[in-house]
């Protein structure tokens, strides 16, 4: 409840702010200045529903006005970025003006109120797009040269699925799309990389029901991210899972093994997960052979430094979502090693998936979503 007030009342001055810039700003005349008032209170309050969706509201009747709230939320990204470059073109005006001792009002309004339709329009194209591009995560394909991987592995395919954030925008259908696509690929190891949800096992945890579907004849294993925990059901998520029929590592390991050669699938918590959760790497590499090859599953792509100290060969991460809209991919980099596909950490290979789903906004712009394919290939 203490991050649902927190966050109403950020937007409540976001929409102060659009009140102003484009309500008072453009001198809006009646009665169409009460109508986008009324329209501003009306997103407030779904954005709210949204946030809350999944956690404190239950998505059965939540989740469409979640849907409209978050992508709300899209559109005052681009809406804030629009309206600060149309404030720069303005105060250059009054700078030019003021220098040539002539009144700039009148032109700034001009320049304003053009501007203003202008950013208003593409950003709702933008999210549009982006809510179109979030729609159904693609099928991606990516060969990954081993050089300790053993040959009876060469040719393994792997699913790699992450970021599916299943609660507040998104439902079971949504999973089933996901689980369906992946078994249609028919893939020899099935990974869920974290983050498959926001929300309580209450609320979302019948969601998740398509999860049992999943079939490889290596195994589906699955590690917890971030967003686990935010609800305090991390635990309990991870139960949820296993009671699924998927295979968790909760800082652990397992042997997998093809044609009589055998290799390491290890996993562990996600960085930021709290006690008695934190990430232990030793843990789930403790009394292996160092000589076999090891597969690491790992939420976050930082996590890739401790795995290259350990002699880890390939971590496979989601997280990024590759910024999810742009141009926020920007900031990951000040954050994560890497922002998406196939990478090198120090001596260990990573591959970061775009991740499936979205969240937040149920949209993607400049980041489409996919289900990684990884074709493991013995160098």
């Amino acid at each position: 409840m203490t991050r649902l007030l927190a966050f109403g009342t950020f937007l409540a001055l976001i929409g102060l702010v659009l009140h102003l810039r484009y309500v008072r700003g453009t001198r809006m005349p009646r009665p169409y200045s009460r109508v986008v008032d009324a329209i501003l209170v009306v997103l407030w309050v779904l954005a709210l529903i949204g946030i809350g969706s999944g956690e404190l509201f239950d998505p059965a009747w939540a989740r469409v006005p979640a849907f409209v709230g978050l992508s709300w939320l899209a559109v005052v990204l681009y809406l804030a970025i629009g309206t600060a470059l149309v404030g720069l073109v303005t105060l250059g005006i009054r700078v030019v003006m003021a220098i040539r001792h002539r009144d700039s009002t009148g032109s700034r309004l001009r320049v304003h109120r053009f501007g203003s339709v202008f950013v208003a329009a593409v950003s709702v194209v933008a999210v549009g797009y982006g809510l179109f591009e979030a729609a159904g995560p693609r099928v991606t394909r990516t060969t990954v040269s081993l050089d300790r991987l053993p040959a009876q592995f060469d040719g393994t395919r792997v699913a790699l699925v992450s970021d599916l954030h299943v609660g507040p925008a998104r439902g079971r259908g949504f999973v089933q799309k996901v689980v369906d696509d992946v078994n249609a690929q028919s893939p020899d190891l099935v990974i869920l990389d974290g983050d498959l949800i926001d929300g309580t096992v209450e609320f979302v945890g019948s969601d998740l029901e398509p999860l049992r579907e999943l079939s490889a004849p290596l195994g589906v294993f699955a590690v917890s991210g971030n967003h686990e925990f935010y609800a305090g059901d991390g635990g309990k998520w991870l139960d949820r899972w296993d009671s699924l029929g998927v295979s968790v590592l909760r800082n652990e390991r397992a042997e997998v093994t093809r044609s009589g050669a055998t290799i390491d699938v290890a996993g562990i918590n996600d960085a930021t997960a709290p006690k008695p959760y934190e990430p232990d790497l030793d843990s789930a590499l403790d009394g292996r052979d160092p000589n076999r090859f090891v597969l690491l599953l790992a939420h976050q792509p930082l996590q890739a430094f401790e795995a290259s100290d350990a002699g880890v060969d390939l971590q496979v991460s989601g997280h990024t979502h590759a910024g999810q809209i742009w141009p926020l991919r920007y900031l990951v980099p000040l954050q994560q090693p890497t922002v998406e596909g196939l990478d090198r950490v120090g001596s260990t290979t990573i591959y970061t998936t775009r991740g499936a789903g979205a969240w937040g906004p149920p949209v993607r712009v400049g980041a489409p979503p996919e289900i990684a394919m990884l074709e493991l290939e013995s160098a």
